[in-house]
């Protein structure tokens, strides 16, 4: 299935399409909010999507909630470390609003959090943490594709890779024997002043060495230098690995987005979690 498309949509920035069958509104940028609410539930009823969600300046959220909205979660802090975007949710089908998974989804979140005070790990023996470069899109792309049978965003086309890692996207990667075994990003809105902490993936035969949050705490370092105040990251509920990876790295749940995002070959529910830097 082609893969949803990044388009401008009356002042604003909005992903969509049938992969994952919403409309999502990634930036405001300087649309009518009011106007906005209305325009993009008429879009998604066109086009036969069964979510909307929009991440939406708090401030300009009275219009969407007037309009049936529901705010499914939130990131204090998101515009230079002052005000909050909440993700504020619109479902043209109830079938889609309903949370699979519910009890383990609780489940990973309670584990998470009991994990906080866990030590944190050191980089095993024979890897290295480095910071990913043009001439490892190759690479890159072949690790994502092994690891996600689909994904939000096409991580695994070299392209894709190389134009973000030149604009807005600061990549790692943990490297044994001469080889990317774990990867990462950092989506940097520097703007506002906030990052996405987003694409991990490692490899089957390497999991459970603490890669990604090692890879983390690489990326927040880097991202406080750069004068970034606000980290988050959208992870997939049902991972317990990546829920406890941001808890155990001191960050705080805010929300579950039900039944969000095409990730590893079906629509998945994810959950938010934020940290000031």
């Amino acid at each position: 299935m082609k893969d949803d498309s990044i388009e401008p949509y009356k002042g604003a920035i909005i992903q969509q399409g049938p992969k994952s069958n919403r409309v999502y509104l990634m930036k405001f940028g300087d649309a009518n909010p009011d106007e906005l609410a209305i325009s993009l539930k008429q879009f998604a009823e066109e086009r036969g999507y069964t979510k909307i969600v929009a991440k939406v300046p708090a401030s300009s959220a009275t219009g969407f909630l007037q309009q049936g909205y529901v705010k499914e979660a939130d990131i204090p802090g998101y515009y230079n470390g002052c005000e909050a975007v909440l993700f504020l949710c619109l479902y043209t089908d109830p079938e889609r609003q309903k949370l699979r998974n519910a009890d383990q989804i609780r489940h990973n979140i309670m584990l998470a959090e009991n994990m906080r005070d866990k030590p944190h790990p050191s980089l095993p023996e024979g890897f290295s943490l480095n910071v990913c470069r043009p001439e490892h899109t190759e690479a890159m792309s072949r690790l994502y594709k092994t690891v996600f049978p689909s994904y939000p965003f096409p991580i695994g086309d070299t392209a894709y890779i190389l134009k973000t890692m030149k604009t807005s996207v600061f990549y790692v990667g943990a490297v044994h024997n001469g080889m990317f075994v774990s990867l990462a990003s950092a989506e940097m809105d520097m703007e506002n002043a906030n990052v996405e902490m987003t694409d991990f993936a490692t490899l089957p035969e390497w999991r459970g060495r603490s890669l990604a949050i090692l890879l983390l705490e690489k990326m927040e370092h880097t991202m406080k230098n750069r004068g970034i105040k606000t980290a988050y990251t959208i992870a997939r509920a049902v991972s317990l690995g990546m829920n406890i990876t941001f808890a155990r790295a001191g960050y705080t749940f805010s929300g579950t987005l039900i039944n969000n995002t095409n990730i590893s070959g079906s629509i998945e529910s994810m959950n938010i979690w934020y940290k000031p830097l």
